[in-house]
């Protein structure tokens, strides 16, 4: 996998690339739908590449404990067992080791966890996440970290980041498939000192690509976007970056002016499921009694699908009945709305005029 640098932004710096891997090329800045379990929820693979989508994320913890990683590797790998041929990282299952077990037990060796699923025992060592993504086959593989809530000590960040740091040192001794490359992933918390120290000690295991973990977790945006300013002189230039778990368009195009160029989220997906569609301005909560009689699409300059075909009212209709056509129509909205954003970003900035479209967009943005 090789990372080609096409452009920077005269003013803000913000870059436009070409990520090349075996399933395809990406182009940068880029979003990546959420595959959680193998599947991008209700949505059939044609129907998300459809969208613009160049790459997916699935997650190693879910896929681990059902239907195992096992299975996935005698069905052919990951690409094959969901029938997506293009790109696919998976994440390292640590966020999720962290979030959904109330009952776990961390130390240098690994976290010991009980499944969300039926309260079973279950290990996650820095080996094991690695032996569980060279299964799955995925292009990019996370190294497996500890990522923290915003509100800890700064000793405790301290420690859960030199914790990060050994594992990824474990992790880049595992052997992966000839096509796979490793993410090592910066932590720190909301500390400047903490982030850089920990961007500064993370870039010997910079291949091809690093992650910016560990924000958008309940922290202030300023927050984050102070992080941000901290490590984007330290990082890598020739190598893209990625900061998980982001996914409203504000976040996206700051994140851009700051040097990110890789994007995943959940939320896309998920509020289409609850009625809401993403939309310039913000959020449009499709579900909401004014949209009963609206004979609109759900946005007027959007191309997808959804929006050639059907109304808000209609779309309504669907969600308030709990029909599953309704959060099929949004998501598929959603995705789109992200993948054409991120395609004008790269418009503006091979066109030096980024900085120009930021405020013109975080103008109308209204969150």
């Amino acid at each position: 996998m090789r990372f080609e640098l096409i452009h920077e932004d005269k003013t803000t710096g913000a870059r436009v690339g070409k990520l090349y891997t075996e399933h395809g090329v990406i182009d940068t800045p880029c979003f990546m739908p959420v595959g959680t379990k193998a599947t991008v929820k209700g949505l059939a693979p044609e129907e998300v590449k459809a969208t613009g989508a160049q790459i997916l994320l699935s997650n190693t913890y879910h896929l681990y404990l059902r239907p195992g990683h096992e299975l996935i590797e005698r069905a052919g790998g990951l690409h094959k067992f969901m029938n997506w041929d293009g790109a696919i990282l998976t994440d390292s299952g640590g966020f999720q080791v962290f979030s959904l077990s109330s009952l776990r037990k961390v130390t240098d060796d690994g976290v010991e966890f009980n499944s969300f699923l039926d309260g079973s025992k279950h290990f996650f060592s820095p080996e094991k996440s690695m032996e569980v993504q060279r299964a799955l086959g995925s292009d990019i593989v996370m190294a497996f970290d500890e990522c923290t809530p915003p509100d800890i000590s700064h000793e405790k960040a301290h420690d859960a980041m030199e914790r990060t740091l050994k594992w990824l040192d474990r992790c880049s001794k595992y052997q992966l498939k000839s096509h796979q490359t490793l993410f090592p992933i910066v932590q720190g918390n909301v500390f400047a000192d903490l982030r850089k120290e920990s961007a500064e000690r993370t870039l010997p295991y910079c291949k091809c690509g690093v992650a910016i973990g560990g924000l958008s977790v309940g922290e202030p945006a300023e927050t984050m976007y102070k992080m941000l300013d901290v490590l984007e002189p330290i990082l890598p230039k020739d190598q893209p970056h990625y900061l998980m778990g982001v996914g409203t368009a504000d976040y996206i195009v700051e994140g851009v002016a700051r040097g990110v160029d890789m994007f995943d989220c959940v939320l896309p997906t998920r509020i289409a499921r609850n009625g809401t569609a993403m939309v310039k301005e913000g959020f449009l909560t499709i579900r909401n009694a004014p949209y009963a009689e609206d004979f609109t699409p759900i946005d007027p300059d959007c191309d997808c699908y959804a929006c050639k075909n059907y109304t808000r009212a209609y779309v309504r209709h669907l969600i308030k009945a709990d029909e599953i056509m309704g959060g099929r129509l949004l998501s598929l909205h959603n995705i789109r709305f992200l993948e054409r954003l991120a395609a004008d970003i790269r418009q503006a900035i091979l066109e030096d005029r980024y900085e120009d479209f930021r405020k013109e967009f975080m103008s109308q943005y209204k969150g």
